[in-house]
C-alpha cells in the first residue's frame, strides 16, 4: 500500500493543481473549459484575502506511478489530488464548507487518499462550525456518487428538487451595465 499525507496547499503547488485540475476536466470532458492559469490560482489562492482553501494528497516520488503524468519534481513527493473548497453561508442553517472540487490521479484511487481528503475537509468543516458540507456531482459520475453516499451524502436534486443555475460573464456584464 501507497504510502501518502495530506496537506494544506502552499503556493509552489500551483502548477501541480492546474494540472490536476486539467486531468480532472478531461476526466469530465470539458478539457477546453479550463482557462485558469497558474498565475491566477496564486494570486486567487494565497494572497490577502484568498478566496479558495486547498487541501492536496502527496506521495514519496519512490511510490510515483510509471504511468502517472507528473510535473517534473523539485521535491521528494508528488501531488497526486487535491480538494479545492471555500466556506459560504446559509441564511437558514449558517456557515457551509463548499467543495468545489477533489480529484485522486487514476492510478492513486482506492489507497484510501480520497478517503483521508474527505476525513480532513469533514475536520475543517466541524473546527470552523459549518453545519455542513455541499459539493456538486455529474449525474453520470456514478464511482463518485456511490462514494459520497456511502459516507453520508444526500442527493439534494433528487431529494429537495433544486435545480443549479448559473450566469456568465457575459450577461453580468449585460446586467451590469444597465441603466
Amino acid at each position: 500500500m501507497a504510502s501518502f499525507s495530506i496537506r494544506a496547499a502552499r503556493p509552489e503547488d500551483c502548477p501541480d493543481l492546474l494540472r490536476l485540475i486539467k486531468e480532472l476536466a478531461k476526466y469530465e470532458d470539458m478539457e477546453d473549459q479550463v482557462v485558469l492559469t497558474e498565475k491566477e490560482l496564486l494570486e486567487d489562492g494565497f494572497g490577502e484575502h484568498p478566496f479558495y482553501h486547498c487541501l492536496v494528497a502527496e506521495v514519496p516520488k519512490d511510490q510515483w506511478s510509471s504511468e502517472a503524468e507528473v510535473t517534473p519534481f523539485v521535491s521528494e513527493t508528488c501531488v497526486v489530488g487535491f480538494a479545492m473548497y471555500y466556506f459560504t453561508y446559509d441564511p437558514w442553517i449558517g456557515k457551509l464548507l463548499y467543495l468545489e472540487d477533489f480529484y485522486v490521479m487514476a492510478e492513486y484511487r482506492g489507497l484510501g487518499i480520497g478517503s483521508e481528503i474527505l476525513k480532513n475537509l469533514s475536520q475543517v468543516a466541524v473546527k470552523c462550525r459549518c453545519s455542513s458540507m455541499h459539493f456538486l456531482v455529474a449525474e453520470w459520475n456514478e464511482p463518485s456518487i456511490r462514494f459520497y453516499k456511502r459516507r453520508g451524502a444526500s442527493d439534494l436534486s433528487t431529494e429537495e428538487g433544486w435545480r443549479l443555475f448559473k450566469i456568465d460573464k457575459e450577461y453580468l456584464l449585460k446586467m451590469a451595465a444597465e441603466e
